[in-house]
């Protein structure tokens, strides 16, 4: 299996009501036979990265997400692909992560990258067990867009990016999908 996943939007459908991932949408970093590894991109926390930080200037405006329910004190973040850290990782050729202290004492010196999103905590999946939540009518997968990312409102990311698929998640019922 190669990385035929990595870089979508993975978009929860009504199915998932009541679930963890209700109304989620998750960029799929990365994907293989291990599994999946991807980051929630809808779900603001109540509080900034300067209660992470508190020595950040005031001037740093980065939103803070809970990025899945695994590792929720990991810290990572997604940037535009511009510019690079110790530890980044590539999803696309405009969409990056990272997870380096380097980062973070840009981000103390004033010199933060543009736009930027913190993300506590990821989601995983063991091997295959997306393929079968797929074919369980769980998700809905689009391509990942880092307008849909860093220029959309948080609350709209999942239904802006179904739409791109003609697909509009408040006319689906709970048991839609591909049977």
């Amino acid at each position: 299996m190669s990385d035929r996943f990595k870089n979508q939007f993975l978009i929860a459908l009504p199915a998932l009501n009541n679930d963890y991932f209700q109304r989620s949408i998750t960029l799929l970093v990365d994907h293989n036979d291990d599994g999946a590894f991807g980051l929630m991109i809808n779900r603001p926390l109540n509080q900034n990265l300067d209660a992470l930080f508190p020595d950040l200037p005031e001037n740093i405006q980065c939103p803070l997400l809970e990025g899945g329910p695994v590792e929720r004190d990991k810290l990572f973040f997604l940037h535009r692909g511009d510019r690079t850290f110790e530890s980044t990782f590539s999803v696309s050729p405009d969409i990056s992560l990272t997870t380096s202290r380097d980062l973070v004492d840009q981000l103390h010196d004033g010199n933060i990258p543009e736009p930027i999103i913190a993300i506590l905590g990821y989601a995983g999946w063991s091997a295959g067990q997306l393929e079968q939540e797929l074919g369980e009518n769980t998700w809905l997968l689009a391509p990942a867009s880092a307008d849909i990312i860093f220029e959309v409102e948080s609350e709209q990311r999942a239904e802006i990016a179904a739409k791109q698929l003609g697909v509009d998640l408040n006319l689906m019922g709970p048991s839609a999908g591909h049977d």
